[in-house]
């Protein structure tokens, strides 16, 4: 019995002693990694810096935001609001700044994670919420035209603020326009509330264009913001522009390209011409009243020099007054023959519109809102592009990129 206990004793110290043998290195070996593992665990040195403070409130939604690495790289950002939108950004060349790509939403609370690696690799991160300040005092931008509409080639996109804008730059980086096909389009203000859009030459048939007004939080003027984060989307029809000649009294009407009938009308008499150049249907009217006391053409005592309450198939050409109608009280042989009218253009019409097969109910049922009516050969000057929806009569390069 004794013998077996030593044998299992012996047996029980080689394994030990196998260790031990090799002993030295084995030793060495733990030191190694012991070393090798304190590396490991050493804490980044990387620091990332995030401004505003966490928790921070009333936070300005430009320039307040701002992320840097510190003795390292920023590999990651992310910002986003609680309904998990997030803020596009660019991380610097150098890793050692991250921009925001736009401005933020007003009244907004936001959470931001950043990461930083440092030269060896390892990472440090930091986390941070803060919420936007609430304006007191806001703007909008009213927007032509409206979304889904289907609009004719002349549509141009025009938004009007309800303030005036003292920083148009900060405006027109929040508001995009593009088109399918792509097409290039150029902006231009009028005044500090307008701002149009519009392509070199008229749409092409079936374009869809997209508008996004990126505009909550943008500071337009001193302590006002804009309320409105939208996107709109309308698309072009047909192409259809007509000509009115002024000296001929006949306007022809073009649908793709091709004649599709000439009709005889009347348009300014020679103490009232009517406008030149290139105008787009901005409204429709089965019937309205055209007073004009309302368009300054008044008699001595101040009243209106007509004032008509039921002027059929009217349509809009200009915010002046200028309207393409139908004309009931003029003789038919007027049409085509002599210019009467106070600008506008008539076309041979019956009282209350009641007969669609008159030459103004053919036109008005073959028109759509964003269709040219372009007026040449009349006594008048050129009509100017902000009266009215009008762009195409200012020279391209008058309109900013």
């Amino acid at each position: 019995m004794a013998l077996i206990a030593g044998a299992l004793l012996l047996s029980v110290t080689a394994c030990a002693g196998g260790g031990s043998d090799s002993g030295g290195s084995g030793k060495d070996d733990g030191k190694a990694g012991s070393d090798k593992a304190k590396t490991s665990n050493k804490p980044s040195v990387a620091v990332v810096g995030i401004a505003p403070k966490d928790g921070a409130k009333d936070v300005a939604t430009s320039g307040a935001l701002k992320i840097t690495a510190d003795k390292g790289k920023l590999t990651d950002v992310k910002v986003e609001d609680t309904k998990g939108k997030e803020i596009a950004g660019e991380i610097a060349k150098d890793g050692a700044s991250w921009k925001p790509a736009s401005h933020l939403a007003a009244s907004t609370k936001y959470k931001v994670h950043a990461t930083a690696e440092d030269a060896e690799g390892r990472e440090s991160a930091k986390d941070i919420t803060f919420t936007t300040l609430t304006p007191k005092n806001t703007f909008v931008g009213h927007f032509t035209p409206e979304d889904g509409d289907k609009v004719g080639v002349g549509m141009p996109v025009s938004v009007n603020f309800t303030r005036g804008i003292t920083e148009p730059d900060a405006v027109e980086d929040a508001i995009e326009v593009t088109a399918e096909p792509a097409v290039e389009i150029r902006h231009k203000w009028h005044g500090n509330d307008r701002l149009d859009f519009r392509p070199e030459e008229y749409w092409k048939p079936g374009t869809k264009v997209t508008v996004k007004l990126n505009l909550d939080g943008v500071e337009g003027r001193p302590d006002v913001y804009g309320s409105q984060a939208k996107s709109i989307t309308f698309t072009i029809g047909r192409s259809q522009v007509t000509t009115v000649d002024a000296k001929s009294k006949k306007m022809t009407v073009k649908r793709d390209g091709e004649v599709i009938k000439t009709i005889p009308i009347t348009t300014g008499a020679p103490a009232t011409p009517s406008w030149n150049g290139q105008m787009v249907i901005t409204e429709k009217h089965k019937v309205t009243r055209m007073n004009g006391a309302t368009v300054g053409f008044t008699n001595s005592e101040g009243e209106g020099e007509y004032d008509i309450k039921d002027v059929p198939h009217a349509m809009r050409l200009s915010a002046s007054g200028t309207f393409i109608h139908g004309n009931y009280w003029a003789s038919a042989s007027t049409f085509g023959s002599a210019n009467v009218s106070h600008g506008c253009v008539g076309v041979r019409d019956v009282r209350g519109g009641y007969d669609g097969k008159t030459p103004a109910a053919w036109f008005f049922d073959q028109s759509m809102i964003g269709d040219v009516v372009t007026i040449k050969n009349s006594k008048d000057r050129t009509i100017d592009w902000y009266n009215g929806l009008n762009a195409w009569n200012l020279a391209w390069d008058k309109w900013e990129q």
